[in-house]
């Protein structure tokens, strides 16, 4: 296992724990012990070899879709958005089957480039990234279907697809999905209006402060060394869920939000770290193509979504509810980031494994933190 990975996650989830425990004390049980949880699922993950992953593939990705399907039929919807459909209830069991969907398409892009390689297969992998993101699309969630149709395209890229059929790509379905874009506005106005309403956020904002300004007080309390979890703050919305960076810097201060930043850097370090061993691997071979792009792909559903969440943060995005990995509460997206982490692991190790001897032991005089 990967060193420098398993203290990035162990970073990450204690500073959500330091975040859930400044917005909610009473959820810091809760969430610790989910927090471990999640942590021995990624332990269990990373024993697997990438072969496992690329053998469940399409069944686990259909399953995915299946469990997509019947969200759109039974799903609920939040306190905050009762008109969409997002998550399942199954006795006690509550989830949000998009951040499955996440992994089921990472690891089924994987299995078909690896089996199939990249020269003319891009009608069948741009059919599969499209029926998943659609899904989504529909429930309705913009914001995570942004994030997955963006990850199908990271994962065409890792595989080895060109850069320009990939643009043709993205042009051809561009035009293609001009005439439904303004039908779905139509149907969804809360995506303009939040749009608008971030884009004339200073002119709207007549007395006070709103979610983000909120935010960005708590960041500017924190200062240097933050003010502890017990410090004296205001409540607004979301702070231990969409905004827990705002907890996490008041009550660790910049310091605090600067080892977040570091953790996620140590994650697309070791990804990249995979891609960069593999091409000493001699011959290449499709599970060892197929790992890397599990890495790369694996990397991107955390990297892609803690930049959007702390973009929202920032006040750079329109707030688009998408949780900050392995910091946020809620176990759906923990679970399933963890997930992702183990399979970063397995790839790291499964490439060493086919690296020549005096290779390795060099990699690891260079890299002793792996």
């Amino acid at each position: 296992m990967s060193t420098q990975l398993v203290i990035a996650q162990i970073l990450l989830l204690t500073l959500g724990l330091l975040g859930v425990a400044t917005a909610r004390p009473d959820l810091i049980v809760d969430h610790g012990s989910k927090a471990l949880i999640a942590l021995g699922l990624t332990f269990l993950v990373a024993r697997l070899r990438p072969s496992v992953f690329l053998r469940l593939a399409t069944p686990f990705w259909l399953f995915t879709l299946v469990l997509l399907i019947l969200t759109l039929f039974i799903g609920q919807g939040t306190e905050t958005s009762p008109g969409t459909k997002r998550w399942l209830e199954f006795g006690p069991v509550r989830f949000q089957p998009s951040e499955l969907a996440k992994l089921g398409l990472v690891l089924q892009l994987a299995s078909f480039f690896s089996r199939r390689g990249v020269q003319h297969k891009l009608i069948s992998a741009t059919l599969m990234i499209v029926c998943t993101t659609a899904l989504v699309l529909l429930e309705p969630d913009l914001g995570t279907s942004v994030l997955m149709f963006g990850l199908g395209i990271i994962l065409m890229y890792a595989a080895g697809v060109r850069i320009t059929n990939i643009t043709g790509f993205l042009l051809a379905l561009g035009l293609v999905a001009i005439p439904f874009a303004g039908r779905y506005l139509e149907t969804h106005p809360y995506i303009l209006e939040r749009f608008f309403g971030h884009v004339n956020r200073a002119e709207n904002l007549e007395v006070g402060l709103d979610q983000i300004g909120m935010a960005h007080r708590d960041l500017s309390f924190g200062g240097l060394w933050g003010l502890g979890p017990d410090g004296p703050r205001y409540w607004y919305f979301a702070a231990h869920t969409d905004m827990v960076v705002a907890s996490v810097g008041f009550s660790s201060g910049l310091l605090g939000v600067t080892m977040l930043l570091f953790a996620y850097w140590l994650i697309v370090s070791t990804a990249l770290q995979v891609s960069q061993l593999a091409t000493r691997v001699r011959p290449m071979t499709p599970q060892i193509h197929g790992a890397t792009i599990l890495a790369t792909g694996a990397m991107f559903m955390v990297v892609g979504q803690a930049f959007v969440n702390l973009a929202v943060a920032a006040g750079i995005f329109p707030v688009t509810g998408v949780p900050l990995p392995l910091v946020s509460y809620g176990f759906s997206s923990m679970l399933t980031m963890s997930l992702a982490l183990g399979v970063i692991h397995s790839a790291m190790r499964e490439v060493r494994r086919h690296l020549p001897a005096a290779e390795e032991g060099a990699d690891l005089v260079a890299t002793p933190a792996d």
